[in-house]
């Protein structure tokens, strides 16, 4: 990992300079940078937070340390300027501290995006993060937070093209060159090119086989190529070159727990489970939540029973019930309302929902109007036991929820809602839904053993 960190006189010979004399504040910043684009921890400098603590303290006045310190807190995506009063004035003070300071172009359109994507309109902030990297297209900030607001929208393309465009500016030699490598291959599998993906994967992995983020893109490129069994293997062979990644281990994780879920090996599952819980009760990430509420539904679809992992889940999520700062931790905040049999909680946050709807403008607010609000709807129709509301609900959605965020594997979750919603329907209409849902799967996927137990399920139904 790149840890000599940068001072004044090397950002400003890279082409980047910062507005800032204190060279303590600008390596600091790298360090931050750095921490935040390979998911790690630096324990050299006291890890992410206390990184960002030094950065400020050493210049208080430094506009880009503000820009990053906002622009995490945002993009962490556990808060807003709505819910955190703290967030709100920082982003604010930053405003305020740009008007004042003599910075540069490329500064004043960073805070311009930070600003952008405060206020929710977070497709603005990417263009506005787009519109440096012409011209700065080495500039590592506006990637990553370009790249992770695509994320958010659900706009592969976007994604593999933001990194494509400035590949060929990037040298070996620039800090951080390998991280490009899992940025680009991701963007490639959410656009169905696995095996350049795989390809762009593994030149990651050969250039630092600590880099969890191609080590995660290899798990979609598994995923989605029905390679069970070859993606645990890969990752138990890899697991201690990713397994101290405290941002991401979680996540792939989760992955790991996705083959062992689609060949029934579910105690290895709820194994996976317990400890993405147990970390997320610790971190109080955002990711963690969503994944804990993510496994333990499919793992109920499966039939699997749960015990009571609901109530540590859904006590994970309570903080953020009324957040909606995305659609698509709503939902997986909502599942945990549902899985703890909260009915108080369930219908204060669709009242919370609606009102954030109603009231407030921005990208999020628009998506719950149009995804969210039916979506949540359809899982509590389905918690209620009337699937064939469920159906009529989500069916309609199916080309919608993409812009909900997330990637195709965590989406998938909304395509097996349908399935099951359609199978336990009463209507014969929706019996034969699910088989030609199920026909579409397999035939995208063709080594998919859930698919071919929810196939027999259908059969069955429509032998009956």
């Amino acid at each position: 990992m790149h840890c000599q960190w940068r001072d004044c006189k090397e950002w400003l010979d890279s082409g980047l300079p910062l507005s800032t004399t204190s060279n303590e504040a600008v390596k600091m910043y790298d360090a931050v940078v750095t921490q935040y684009v390979s998911w790690y921890d630096n324990d050299s400098v006291g890890g992410m937070e206390k990184s960002v603590e030094t950065m400020m303290a050493a210049d208080p006045q430094f506009v880009m340390g503000s820009v990053l310190a906002n622009g995490l807190d945002l993009i962490a995506t556990g808060q807003s300027i709505y819910t955190s009063a703290d967030l709100k004035k920082g982003v604010d003070d930053l405003v305020k501290l740009a008007t004042t300071s003599n910075i540069s172009q490329r500064e004043r359109q960073h805070v311009d995006a930070v600003k952008l994507f405060a206020d929710g309109d977070m497709l603005r902030a990417a263009n506005k993060w787009e519109d440096i990297l012409l011209d700065h297209p080495t500039d590592m900030l506006a990637l990553k937070f370009a790249h992770d607001s695509y994320f958010y929208l659900g706009q592969g393309p976007q994604m593999r093209d933001s990194i494509a465009r400035v590949l060929p500016h990037w040298k070996p030699t620039i800090p951080l060159y390998s991280y490009l490598m899992g940025m680009h291959s991701f963007g490639l599998v959410e656009t169905n090119l696995y095996d350049q993906a795989e390809k762009v994967a593994k030149k990651g992995l050969e250039l630092n086989p600590r880099d969890a983020w191609s080590t995660h893109s290899m798990c979609h490129v598994l995923e989605m190529g029905g390679r069970q069994v070859e993606g645990i293997s890969f990752l138990k062979g890899t697991e201690s070159d990713w397994a101290s990644c405290g941002y991401l281990a979680p996540h792939n994780y989760w992955h790991w727990a996705l083959y062992h879920t689609e060949r029934t090996e579910y105690e290895s599952a709820l194994g996976i489970l317990d400890d993405i819980i147990s970390r997320g009760k610790a971190s109080g990430a955002m990711l963690d939540i969503v994944d804990a509420c993510s496994l333990i539904y499919r793992l109920e679809m499966e039939g699997v029973q749960t015990g009571d992992r609901w109530n540590d889940v859904y006590e994970m999520c309570r903080p953020h019930t009324s957040d909606h700062i995305l659609v698509f931790n709503d939902v997986h905040i909502l599942m945990s309302c549902l899985g703890a049999k909260n009915k108080e909680a369930t219908i204060k946050m669709m009242e919370s929902m609606k009102q954030f709807v109603s009231e407030k403008v921005g990208t999020q607010s628009d998506l719950g109007k149009e995804v969210g609000i039916q979506l949540c709807a359809a899982f509590i129709a389905a918690d209620e036991g009337d699937y064939a509301k469920a159906v009529d609900l989500v069916h309609p959605l199916r080309y919608k929820i993409v812009t909900i965020g997330g990637s195709n594997a965590q989406r998938d979750l909304f395509n097996l809602f349908l399935i099951h919603a359609a199978l336990n329907s009463p209507k014969k209409e929706h019996h034969c839904l699910a088989r030609s849902l199920l026909a579409e799967r397999k035939a995208f996927k063709e080594n998919a053993p859930m698919t071919d137990r929810l196939m027999a399920k259908a059969l069955a139904l429509h032998q009956s």
